[in-house]
C-alpha cells in the first residue's frame, strides 16, 4: 500500500518561496490504479519524487508497504518499480544483458534474475529479441523491455509516470495491458499523466491536484457527485476557471520559471 501524509516541498526562488506541493495526503491499496492528475505546474512531478524518496519533503512523509521516506528514502526505492516514457535502454547492451544488470542492481541471484527475466519476456511477449542489441530494436519493443525492467525485483509498488506519452494507438494498448497486469498482481499503482481521457478509463481512484493542493480525492463517482462533472476534462476545466476567477489569482501565475514541479 502507498501512503501520502501531509507531504510538502517549498523552493526558493529568488527572494521568494513558492511552495510546490502543500500538505498532499492520499492512500492507493494493493490492486488499485491511482490516477494523480492535474495541470502543468500542479505539483505531480513534486509529489512523485517525493513518494519515490528522490526529493525529501518539507513536511510530511510517504510510506510504502511500512517503509517511510523520511526514515529510510533508499529502503522505499527498493519498494517500487518506475516507468517513464523518458526512460531509455542502454543500446550496445542485449535486452537480456540489460534486464541482468538491473536485477544484478536490485540484489537478485544470477538464476533468479535469469528466472525473471524468461518469465517476463514470456508475459510481455518479447522473447525472441533478449539477444537482439537493444539499438536494432523498434519502439515498442524497447517499450517492453522497459516495462520488464520495472518488475524485476517484483515491487508491490508502482509508479508510472506519462507511460503513453509519444506513443500510438498500438503501443498505448500494450501500456493498458501492462496495467492490467500489474492489477491482477496485487500492485498498487499511481499514474501520471495529462491524458485525462486515459486515466478516466483504467483508473479507480483519481487524485486531482490544483496549485499544489489535493483539491479532489476518490472514486469517478464521487468526484462527480462533488463536482457536479460528468468526466475528468469537465472537472479540470470548471476547476482552473473558479481559480482563474479569484480576485487574488487575476493577473498573477503561479508557475515559476526553472521550477519543476
Amino acid at each position: 500500500m502507498i501512503t501520502a501524509h501531509e507531504l510538502t516541498k517549498t523552493f526558493q526562488v529568488r527572494d521568494n518561496h513558492f511552495v510546490a506541493v502543500d500538505h498532499v495526503s492520499f492512500e492507493v491499496q494493493p490492486g488499485t490504479v491511482f490516477g494523480l492528475l492535474g495541470p502543468n505546474g500542479a505539483g505531480k512531478t513534486t509529489t512523485m519524487r517525493m513518494i519515490l524518496g528522490l526529493l525529501p519533503a518539507d513536511q510530511g512523509y510517504a510510506e510504502i508497504s511500512g517503509v517511510r521516506s523520511d526514515h529510510d528514502p533508499d529502503g522505499v526505492k527498493r519498494q517500487v518499480g518506475f516507468v517513464s516514457a523518458s526512460a531509455g535502454v542502454y543500446q550496445w547492451l542485449t535486452a537480456r544483458e540489460m534486464l541482468e544488470f538491473f536485477g544484478d542492481i536490485y540484489g537478485l541471484a544470477p538464476d533468479q534474475s535469469n528466472a525473471q527475466i524468461d518469465a517476463l519476456a514470456r508475459l510481455l511477449n518479447f522473447e525472441r529479441i533478449l539477444s537482439s542489441r537493444c539499438t536494432t530494436l523498434s519502439t515498442g519493443e524497447k517499450q517492453r523491455v522497459n516495462l520488464a525492467r520495472a518488475l524485476m525485483h517484483d515491487p508491490p509498488v508502482m509508479i508510472l509516470d506519462e507511460p503513453t506519452l509519444g506513443l500510438d494507438v498500438v503501443g498505448s494498448q500494450v501500456i493498458f495491458d501492462y496495467i492490467d497486469l500489474l492489477k491482477d498482481r496485487g500492485k498498487a499503482i499511481i499514474l501520471c499523466t495529462h491524458r485525462l481521457e486515459q486515466a478516466q478509463r483504467i483508473c479507480s481512484e483519481f487524485g486531482l491536484l490544483h496549485q499544489g493542493k489535493m483539491v479532489n480525492n476518490g472514486s469517478l463517482a464521487q468526484l462527480r457527485d462533488e463536482t457536479g462533472q460528468q468526466d475528468l476534462v469537465s472537472m479540470f476545466i470548471e476547476l482552473i476557471r473558479q481559480s482563474e476567477n479569484q480576485p487574488e489569482n487575476r493577473g498573477a501565475a503561479r508557475t515559476v520559471s526553472g521550477v519543476a514541479c
